[in-house]
């Protein structure tokens, strides 16, 4: 039996990944990893899954979490960007547990991209020497439902500094069960990167075109020079790090070709990933 750790366990891809790698999981074990024991009550229709206190920036929770563990599901918390300060010390704990086997959740880019911290997180991957598979999603339709949501609730609008760029986008359910399946059939993928998208390039105007069509009031889109925004979100009361984290992931496609688009997800489960408007007619409510 393998054991399973999930890191962040209770976020949009750790909720959603568990609950497909819960249904084909056969003779594995899921470790959910949590930053508070009581958020186990989120995971209440799963019988079989054990938790654990697992937290990236308290090095003090590593050794219990990583006892006895085969395999990890690692991402980024999206507020560190400090990759050496939190990521060097989980790795060294990991070659001390002998964990050898990661599903890192990256970015599409990530191997040409060197000013984002997912970059650094391949490569120190690769320099410890772990058998790896890196998953490179485009851009989370989720953002819609999370970063941007109130905005879009409190203001009605969308403030990014993106212009008029195209965004390739992916529904988190897509990734998660890609996830869900790398992870059971590890050895099959070994040490191979897999980028997941979705079939449509669209640029923010053209979403909110598509989001008012369904909303029962309009939302408008605001395209925001990068220093304005970077200052915009510090008064909005993010840090500094994720401030210029989604500056770089919304600015950069300004000067970028199109994103590519990949047939992996339906290679490897033989059904269409999500349209936008799929998603927007099932969210909706979200954002009324």
């Amino acid at each position: 039996m393998k054991k399973i750790l999930i890191t962040g366990a209770t976020g949009n891809i750790g909720l959603t990944l568990i609950k497909y790698i819960d249904k084909i999981k056969l003779d594995n074990k899921i470790i959910a990893g949590l930053r508070d024991l009581n958020d186990k009550e989120r995971f209440s229709q799963y019988s079989d899954i054990d938790f654990v206190l697992f937290d990236f920036e308290k090095e003090a929770t590593f050794d219990n979490a990583l006892k006895d563990i085969d395999r990890v599901f690692l991402l980024r918390p999206p507020h560190i960007s400090d990759i050496d300060k939190y990521f060097k010390p989980l790795f060294d704990k990991f070659k001390e547990y002998k964990i050898n086997d990661i599903v890192f959740l990256s970015v599409q880019g990530a191997e040409i991209s060197k000013v984002i911290p997912h970059n650094k997180i391949e490569r120190l991957i690769k320099e410890y020497q772990f058998n790896y598979i890196f998953i490179r999603p485009s851009y989370f339709m989720q953002n819609l439902t999370t970063t941007l949501l109130n905005g879009i609730k409190e203001k009605n609008e969308i403030v990014l500094p993106s212009g008029n760029a195209k965004f390739n986008w992916v529904d988190v359910e897509n990734i998660s069960e890609v996830c869900a399946i790398l992870l059971i059939e590890f050895d099959k993928y070994l040490n191979k990167s897999f980028e997941i998208t979705g079939y449509e390039n669209l640029s923010y105007p053209d979403v909110v075109k598509l989001m008012n069509k369904s909303l029962k009031h309009n939302i408008k889109y605001i395209s925001m020079n990068p220093i304005s925004f970077y200052f915009y979100k510090r008064r909005e009361g993010l840090s500094s790090g994720f401030a210029i984290v989604m500056l770089i992931l919304h600015f950069l496609p300004r000067f970028q070709d199109e994103p590519k688009i990949s047939r992996f997800y339906e290679e490897l489960t033989n059904k269409k990933p999500s349209s936008i408007n799929e998603f927007i007619n099932r969210e909706k409510n979200k954002w009324e």
